[in-house]
C-alpha cells in the first residue's frame, strides 16, 4: 500500500501540478489496495461533493482494476452493464477520468488516486503527476 509518506508525496505533486495548470479547487484522496483511505486533502473553495467523487473515482478503479477512463470508455459501449456495476457497488464508481490506479516499482498494484474538482482531464493529469512526484508508476498497465 502507499504509505503515509508516498500518500501525502501525491497529494502535494497533484495540488502542485493543479496551481501550476490553474486548476479549479481539488479533492484528492489517495486510498490503499483494500479501498482505505491513506490520505485525504481538500483544497478551500473546493465544492460539497468533491471528496464523495475523488473517493467514487478511486474506489471504482480499484474495483474494476482499471484507471477511470478506460472504464468510462467501456461505459459508453455498455450502459446497461456499468449502470448496474455502479447500482451494485452503492454508487462506488464514478464514470469519468481522474481515477488513477498506483502501483510500486514492481508493478503491483498497491492503491489508487481519485481527484475531483475541475475537468476530468485536468483532474486526470493531476493524478498521474503526484503519482509520479512521489516516485511510483500508475495506470492499469504500468
Amino acid at each position: 500500500m502507499p504509505t503515509l509518506d508516498e500518500a501525502r508525496a501525491i497529494i502535494a505533486g497533484a495540488l502542485a501540478e493543479a496551481r501550476r495548470r490553474g486548476a479549479k479547487p481539488l479533492a484528492v484522496i489517495v486510498l490503499d489496495a483494500g479501498g482505505h483511505p491513506v490520505a485525504f486533502e481538500r483544497e478551500d473553495g473546493a465544492s460539497l461533493f468533491r471528496h464523495d467523487i475523488a473517493r467514487a473515482k478511486a474506489f471504482g478503479a480499484l474495483g474494476m482494476g482499471s484507471d477511470t477512463r478506460a472504464i468510462a470508455e467501456r461505459a459508453a459501449g455498455n450502459p446497461a452493464f456499468f449502470t448496474s456495476v455502479v447500482v451494485a457497488s452503492g454508487g462506488n464508481l464514478a464514470l469519468s477520468a481522474g481515477g488513477v490506479i498506483v502501483r510500486d516499482l514492481a508493478g503491483a498494484i498497491v492503491g489508487a488516486v481519485g481527484i475531483s474538482g475541475d475537468t476530468s482531464d485536468v483532474d486526470e493529469a493531476c493524478a498521474i503527476a503526484g503519482i509520479d512526484a512521489a516516485g511510483l508508476n500508475h495506470g492499469a498497465n504500468s
